[in-house]
């Protein structure tokens, strides 16, 4: 009796504990090296986004533009509609520049969020750990530090239409991309499962 309780117990933790991004994929053999986000990776086009944000309560809305300035570098500015700044970041490699960042935002657990949010946006190659497959999707699997990242793909298309970042047990944050194209995404949106912050963009065809 006592034997089965124990068994009983940690198939229910282990229940718990699994990741509910994982849930109903199937692993495969790693056919790519890396998985590449190609959606802000070219330096000769300025990625300009109509911005709406809200942050534990509080709304934002503006200009956001997002610029490829060298192999390894982007610029992330956050503008009103009129050109006043909100945030302006230069993420170059691994590192981290804070520009500018408005008073009313400039607290460590807002920056630090929006940080890795754009961070995660913008990185354009990863190593895959795993890989995985489901209907119609293909599924890679990625180490940042701490976390684990997973790019779901469309199978046909090719197109990248999600990617989630989790701990190893818990999903923390969701980017879903609307895209007709493999290189640019009209729609984005990110929602985080844990706070109150929900950043959603909308491509400014300027043509």
């Amino acid at each position: 009796m006592t034997r089965f309780l124990i068994i009983s117990l940690l198939l229910i933790v282990c229940n718990s504990c699994a990741l509910k991004t994982t849930e109903g994929l199937r692993a495969v053999e790693v056919t790519n090296a890396e998985v590449a986000n190609p959606y802000f990776s070219n330096t000769d086009i300025d990625y300009v986004y109509k911005a709406k944000i809200e942050i534990y309560g509080k709304y934002v809305g503006g200009i956001l533009i997002i610029k490829k300035v060298e192999e390894d570098s982007h610029r992330v500015v956050l503008t009103t509609e009129f050109g006043n700044k909100i945030f302006d970041f230069l993420y170059k490699g691994d590192s981290f520049t804070k520009n500018f960042v408005l008073e009313d935002l400039d607290k460590k657990i807002i920056v630090n969020t929006l940080q890795r949010d754009f961070k995660l946006l913008i990185s354009e190659r990863s190593k895959v750990e795993e890989q995985f497959a489901t209907k119609g999707q293909q599924i890679y699997k990625s180490k940042s530090n701490n976390r684990f990242n997973f790019y779901f793909f469309d199978e046909k298309s090719v197109i990248l239409k999600r990617i989630i970042q989790t701990s190893k047990r818990k999903e923390k944050v969701e980017i879903v991309f609307t895209s007709k194209r493999n290189d640019l995404a009209q729609k984005i949106r990110i929602n985080h499962s844990n706070i109150k912050l929900k950043i959603d963009l909308n491509y400014f065809n300027k043509n």
